[in-house]
């Protein structure tokens, strides 16, 4: 069965599991789109504006689009939809694997591995394209779960168009691994710190999909 949480409450429109935090974004473009839709029928003007504000609401609701998973086995998941874009050694002997999100990708993250959260950290910062290398100065949230591996940070980072980190969960929550913790808008990236002796089981350049991608080889 598709793991579950408290966290997990979505909103929905038309039948579509939206993202927790997606009405502000969402409604305004679809009460748009469905008056221009309304009164397309009696004026041409309001004809031409119904075909970009229609094609809006349609991307925003694929954006804000929270599916089901079913959770993989293994002991460190994947927090985010999206492609990996580096594997990095750390000083410290950890590994970070980071992970690219478009804005065609499913945006809500999901606790890599079952465990407490014991900080989720707002770091104020910039707003590059998350595949830049100034990245490393975006706005973030920096997030640490105690686990049976020990800490695990993971670190949700802003882009260009992403402006907003949504964390669903606060410090001292017990999470399952797979669980919902939070969302980023508008394309972005997801860095997880891989314990050392733990060895890494993607490559660059590999998709990945939340809840489901194993990041970790036994």
């Amino acid at each position: 069965m598709p793991h579950s949480s408290s966290s997990a409450h979505r909103d929905s429109l038309l039948g579509v599991r939206l993202a927790r935090g997606a009405s502000p974004w969402l409604l305004p473009t679809v009460a748009t789109a469905a008056v221009s839709l309304a009164k397309a029928r009696r004026s041409g003007r309001w004809a031409a504006l119904a075909v970009p504000t229609t094609a809006l609401a349609a991307g925003m609701l694929w954006f804000f689009r929270d599916p089901e998973r079913e959770i993989a086995q293994g002991r460190v998941i994947s927090p985010a939809d999206g492609v990996v874009q580096s594997i990095m050694p750390w000083k410290d002997g950890r590994t970070r694997v980071a992970i690219f999100m478009s804005p065609l990708n499913v945006h809500v993250n999901r606790a890599p591995m079952a465990g407490t959260v014991t900080s989720v950290e707002h770091v104020p910062g910039g707003f590059v394209p998350a595949f830049n290398k100034e990245s490393e100065n975006n706005e973030r949230v920096v997030w640490h779960f105690d686990t049976e591996l020990g800490d695990i940070e993971m670190v949700q980072i802003a882009g260009a168009v992403a402006r907003r980190i949504v964390p669903y969960v606060p410090a001292d929550t017990k999470v399952e691994q797979g669980d919902r913790i939070g969302l980023i808008r508008f394309g972005s990236r997801v860095d997880i710190y891989l314990p050392e002796g733990v060895e890494v089981a993607v490559e660059v350049g590999q998709p990945t999909t939340a809840g489901v991608t194993r990041l970790d080889r036994d």
